[in-house]
């Protein structure tokens, strides 16, 4: 053969190689084996960043954290105040120079609520829900001295806006009463650092009334 017509062959043989290794015409069957493995193989690229990562040195923080404690505040409540008020009442029995409160019996109280010209204001120092299940003194008015220990200190106005009655005046004479003798030494100690002066307690209270049969308004 002559050198040409080689020459020519080389280059188609050349030419299908290329074509063949460019573009391949056998068709390629994709199955769900083939896609598994895929998925299996790492990539390339998530396998660098990891081993870049792993490489990197570790840190550790060597300050300590110091734990936040919540802000206390101290607010001198009423509820102290009415304790403080307690011991003072005690503490009078033992002072020559404190006026001690007027002690008032059963058999005095009993004349008090039968005298129709009664100047004493009685005042049930307990709570509502106390005297709508027992009752109270006949003509006894309600402070309630737990949950309104202010009572005898704030004005006028904001009592009766607060009561729905006008709060004795401080020229008036008032005794204390409750439960058991307790709420009602409070009352009169507060009503007494508050400016009343004739001020008095029936330290039997609630109990003894009602043991000795004291007659009950509703």
């Amino acid at each position: 053969m002559q050198a040409p017509a080689r020459r020519t062959l080389t280059r188609a043989a050349q030419a299908a190689q290329s074509a063949s290794s460019i573009g391949s015409t056998t068709p390629v069957t994709v199955t769900s084996a083939s896609l598994r493995r895929a998925a299996a193989r790492p990539s390339p690229i998530n396998t660098a960043a990891a081993q870049a990562q792993a490489q990197q040195p570790r840190t550790f923080s060597t300050t300590a954290t110091t734990p936040v404690r919540p802000t206390v505040t101290t607010v001198t409540t009423w509820t102290a105040r009415v304790k403080e008020a307690v011991d003072r009442s005690r503490a009078r029995a033992y002072s020559s120079d404190v006026k001690e409160n007027k002690i008032w019996g059963f058999e005095e109280m009993q004349k008090l609520i039968e005298d129709p010209k009664r100047e004493v204001v009685i005042v049930d120092a307990r709570e509502p829900g106390e005297l709508s299940h027992t009752g109270r003194i006949p003509g006894a008015i309600n402070i309630p001295i737990t949950t309104s220990p202010d009572s005898f200190f704030i004005s006028e106005d904001e009592f009766e806006d607060r009561f729905g009655f006008p709060r004795p005046s401080k020229d008036s004479e008032v005794v204390f009463y409750c439960k058991a003798g307790v709420r009602s030494r409070g009352a009169a100690g507060l009503a007494r650092e508050a400016g009343w002066e004739k001020v008095g307690e029936y330290p039997g209270s609630w109990l003894d009334w009602a043991a000795k049969g004291g007659k009950v308004e509703h």
